[in-house]
């Protein structure tokens, strides 16, 4: 007989068999509000203490930059270099940084004394010489400055550095230097000025050629303004200074007008002073040496060539005077006296020894009769003019001499 077996009726579980129920989670409050989260957190105080230092910066901003109570509306930027001058006055926490400048031949005669300068005003300064006519004992007194580094480089070959002024004097500047290696002295006013030039273009320094009046060749104008174009013969035995120079002004207007580049070009005439070259064949330099050696000093030609002079602190004042102006040159720096040879040994004789004699020898070639720079330029744009006589500065520079031919 089967057994009938009925499905039991489905109970709800007991209570202690119950699944236990979840946890409720605290309602999440609504959207905060802006003003609800600034109070967070004391957020509100924060934003009130900025807002009152900025308004403050900007209230307070002229008294702070301003360089004297006169000048409280000058808007020049506060690392102007132009407003080098009154740096003194400003803030301490506001100074601008010192110039980086780069000197080319900065261990030569006029080099050296630029470097003595730039230094002196609180520059940085970084000579590049390949130490061709240029000496270490230049510099030497300057190897433990923090702000001054040596480096013994050829122009003619590439160099990247970080400046903010490029004076390019790198080059020989005397016939005995130049015409010694003539490839490599226009090799040095092409390829060096083109180098440079270039440094100058990608880092966006202001750029000063140190030209000659050696441009105007055996000139037919007499004085010299910046507007002759000069008499150069071109395949003479100076040409690859007198050319060099040339080229090396038409690169560095190129660069201006092509490139955007900020420069400046500036036409030495004779210089003389302490660190010339001893031997280097110039004029002043031959016969301080010569008569200090008791030698007869040299007259080339019949002596009536003429001849400016300054002195290499007046030089030096122009080069720095036309790198900080506005004008791009090419400008004179010489002094307008004028001196022939036989006047010029005179001067020397007096100076070093009454006893002294003169020797004539046949005149080079190519040798200009006469040199007189027209200054008008440069005393009107610049403010310059030289201030040191002949007889003033010359006595100098026999003392400088006098000294290295008796350590000699």
């Amino acid at each position: 007989m089967k057994q009938l077996h009925h499905k039991s009726p489905t109970h709800a579980p007991s209570p202690a068999h119950a699944p236990a129920s979840k946890t409720s989670k605290p309602a999440r409050p609504g959207p905060r509000t802006w003003v609800g989260y600034l109070l967070l957190e004391q957020r509100l105080l924060f934003v009130l203490l900025g807002a009152l230092i900025a308004t403050s910066f900007f209230l307070l901003r002229p008294y702070i930059f301003s360089l004297s109570p006169s000048n409280v509306t000058d808007r020049s930027p506060i690392f102007s270099f132009a407003a080098r001058s009154s740096a003194s006055r400003v803030p301490a926490g506001f100074r601008p940084p010192p110039r980086r400048v780069v000197v080319t031949g900065g261990a030569g005669f006029v080099g050296s004394h630029l470097v003595d300068r730039l230094l002196e005003q609180g520059d940085s300064v970084i000579v590049v010489d390949n130490f061709f006519t240029g000496r270490k004992e230049n510099v030497a007194h300057h190897l433990r400055n923090p702000r001054f580094e040596l480096l013994r480089h050829d122009v003619v070959e590439p160099i990247l550095l970080e400046v903010d002024r490029i004076y390019h004097l790198a080059c020989p500047a005397s016939p005995v230097h130049y015409k010694y290696n003539p490839i490599k002295t226009i090799k040095t006013n092409v390829m060096g000025t083109l180098n440079m030039l270039g440094l100058a273009k990608r880092i966006g320094a202001r750029f000063l050629l140190t030209s000659t009046s050696e441009v105007y060749g055996d000139p037919l104008e007499h004085p010299q303004k910046e507007t002759y174009w000069g008499h150069v013969n071109p395949i003479g035995v100076r040409s690859c200074y007198d050319e060099g120079k040339r080229t090396a002004e038409t690169l560095t207007m190129d660069y201006h007008r092509g490139g955007g580049v900020a420069v400046r070009i500036a036409r030495i005439f004779n210089t003389y002073g302490p660190r010339m070259c001893l031997d280097d064949g110039r004029v002043v330099s031959n016969f301080v040496a010569q008569a200090l050696r008791r030698q007869p000093m040299t007259v080339y030609g019949d002596g009536k060539q003429t001849r400016s002079f300054q002195y290499v602190s007046d030089l030096v004042a122009g080069l720095m005077a036309l790198m900080e102006s506005d004008h791009i040159g090419p400008f004179n720096l010489g002094n307008p006296g004028e001196f022939t040879m036989l006047e010029l040994a005179e001067v020397v004789k007096q100076t070093i020894d009454p006893m002294s004699t003169i020797e004539f020898k046949p005149n080079t070639a190519d040798d200009p009769h006469m040199r007189k720079p027209d200054i008008t330029k440069a005393k009107q744009l610049l403010g310059w003019e030289p201030k040191v006589s002949l007889k003033e500065g010359l006595p100098l520079m026999v003392t400088d001499f006098r000294q290295r031919i008796l350590d000699e």
